[in-house]
């Protein structure tokens, strides 16, 4: 392998991406990344070209020396409850110590005092920017999982820019006080694969003003003013049951719910990388049903469901039948009496991969860039959502599409992609770059081989076949993914060719809401660290039901996340996949 550069003598030493600067591309160690296109080495401008946005949006390195730190971090603290049982209060909790992980290498002693920063950036993953007025919603499964109903979506939003916030806030990385140099979300980045989600989550992302409501611009039209005892009726005297598990009146809750929120948008570049819920109906069913289309913009909405006739839908999807929602379609249509009337949008209409492109292409949602955020004109021609990009002048980002078109919530790989993918590290690894992969499924979760019905007779190819490409490319150092709503860091290492780490994160939907601070560090002995940091969002641990502002209303959603009904408590995993020094063998 060639010899990396570091963060701190990139930011003030002239190289090639200086002379890149000069053409609209700029170094990463200035905070702005490089999209590299599909069969190409031109990275695309980081802004449209004015060298006074690119300086302004730029983050700077903190004050020399370099120092790491924890506040605003869960090395200084993490949300945690208070009191017995019931409906739960949270505060301050005790911090999460970083954990030291040799099983793909041994740690060098005295590598603290030598170790080199090479590139530090943020995933986020599985913000799952929610809609809850939308038709296609599936409240009424909340007895077969969990997923369907969470009483603390309808502030997404808020929850959102509260971890931009937050992110905008840190001094830089964590462990070596580095500029961060980008954000990349890791799919799932909606909810219902609606219009109305994907404007919120690019506004979220870049900045603007983002009134989270559809249907009705005057109130909320949804189950939680439906009056039913099923879910929390959060304004209404109503006992409801989840006010017979704790949870609280707050009278105007609802009108808070869907006032506008004002988004900073990062300052720092940021990435996207696509999900099943941005691209298929419910996250689950093939696209592109004319049936879902109509009923996602029309003016019924299910809000209840025998509970024998939503076991047997669920058990269905669980176990991967009725990729098409043929099932699901003939539930809608036998239960048509039974639904109840909503004010029709068409904004709510579900977005194809077409248009998820261009709106990551349109200057309205640059901020402070790259353009498109990864994708490209080449992408939007071919008809493509995976790309590279430039992380550090000796590493490289490869961000996947792991969706199947065919179906289901688990993902997979086409025949097209893989061996994209393939060639893609055989270039790079000739030039001695190293890589760090991006997809939203995890390996443990690319298992659906059904075809894609735009490509008949590609074949599908699950996780041990992309584990095992990686293995072949010593230069690959980690595959970071979501999806799973865990936290879990596995190691992978093969015999006859390289090791990398595999860093799963838990979502920002579900508690403990977290993302996630990823640094490179040369150990200058032979060795590599990648280093994770967790961080909540920027929003106050403790709540208050009279706080309806903005920020009170991010509190408010982490609150009611952890004591939402049969929400999971081991998504924040075990110490060894928090906060986590992971040590490798340079290749």
């Amino acid at each position: 392998m060639s010899r990396l550069r570091s963060v701190a003598a990139a930011a003030t030493a002239p190289d090639r991406r200086a002379f890149l600067a000069a053409t609209g591309a700029v170094s990463l160690s200035a905070g702005i990344g490089l999209a590299l296109r599909p069969g190409s080495e031109t990275p695309a401008r980081a802004t449209a070209g004015d060298a006074s946005a690119v300086s302004l949006s730029s983050r700077q390195a903190p004050a020399a020396p370099l120092a790491p730190y924890t506040r605003g971090t869960t090395l200084g603290s993490v949300a945690a409850p208070r009191g017995g049982s019931g409906y739960r209060r949270l505060g301050d909790g005790p911090a999460w110590k970083r954990v030291v992980r040799g099983d793909l290498a041994t740690p060098g002693s005295g590598r603290e005092s030598r170790r080199t920063a090479l590139a530090a950036f943020v995933q986020f993953t599985d913000l799952h920017v929610v809609d809850v007025q939308h038709p296609l919603r599936y409240e009424y499964l909340r007895a077969q999982t969990s997923s369907a109903w969470r009483p603390q979506e309808a502030l997404s939003v808020a929850g959102a820019v509260s971890l931009v916030e937050r992110v905008n806030a840190l001094r830089g990385a964590p462990v070596t006080g580095s500029p961060l140099h980008f954000v990349m979300t890791t799919g799932d980045n909606t909810d219902n694969n609606s219009r109305t989600e994907l404007d919120w989550f690019l506004k979220v992302m870049s900045g603007g003003r983002i009134a989270p409501n559809s249907g009705d611009p005057r109130r909320y039209e949804g189950v939680q003013d439906s009056g039913l005892k099923l879910y929390w009726q959060p304004d209404a005297a109503l006992r409801d049951a989840d006010k017979q598990l704790g949870f609280p009146h707050i009278e105007g809750f609802l009108a808070a719910a869907i006032r506008e929120v004002n988004s900073p948008g990062l300052n720092l570049p940021w990435y996207s990388t696509v999900g099943n819920h941005d691209s298929l109906p419910g996250g689950c069913y093939a696209p592109g049903d004319s049936f879902f289309a109509e009923f996602a913009v029309g003016g019924r909405k299910l809000m209840t469901l025998d509970e024998q006739a939503g076991k047997a839908i669920w058990d269905n999807v669980r176990t991967g039948g009725d990729p098409r929602g043929a099932d699901w379609k003939a539930m809608l249509t036998s239960q048509t009496r039974q639904m109840r009337a909503v004010t029709p949008d068409e904004n709510r209409a579900p977005f194809t991969p077409l248009e998820y492109l261009k709106a990551h292409l349109d200057p309205a949602h640059t901020g402070p860039g790259p353009v498109g955020h990864g994708y490209s004109q080449a992408n939007v021609d071919a008809g493509t959502q995976y790309y590279t990009f430039r992380i550090a002048d000796d590493v490289i980002g490869i961000s996947l599409d792991s969706t199947d078109p065919g179906g289901h919530y688990e993902g997979s790989l086409g025949t097209a992609q893989l061996k994209w993918l393939e060639r893609t590290l055989k270039e790079h690894g000739k030039d001695g770059s190293y890589a760090i992969v991006f997809s939203h499924h995890t390996s443990r979760t690319m298992r659906n081989l059904r075809e894609d019905p735009a490509h008949p007779g590609e074949a599908r190819h699950g996780g041990e076949e992309v584990l095992s490409l990686l293995g072949r490319h010593p230069g690959v150092l980690a595959w970071v993914n979501g999806h799973s709503h865990r936290n879990r860091i596995t190691p992978h290492s093969y015999p006859d060719g390289g090791s990398f780490w595999e860093i799963s994160t838990a979502s920002h939907i579900d508690f403990p809401q977290l993302a996630r601070v990823i640094e490179l560090v040369d150990n200058e002995d032979g060795t590599l660290s990648l280093f994770t940091t967790l961080v909540e969002s920027a929003a106050p641990h403790t709540t208050d039901f009279a706080d309806l502002s903005q920020t009170g209303l991010a509190s408010l959603y982490r609150e009611l996340s952890f004591n939402a009904p049969g929400s999971r408590t081991d998504l924040s995993g075990t110490p060894e996949d928090r906060n986590v020094e992971l040590v490798l063998r340079k290749g």
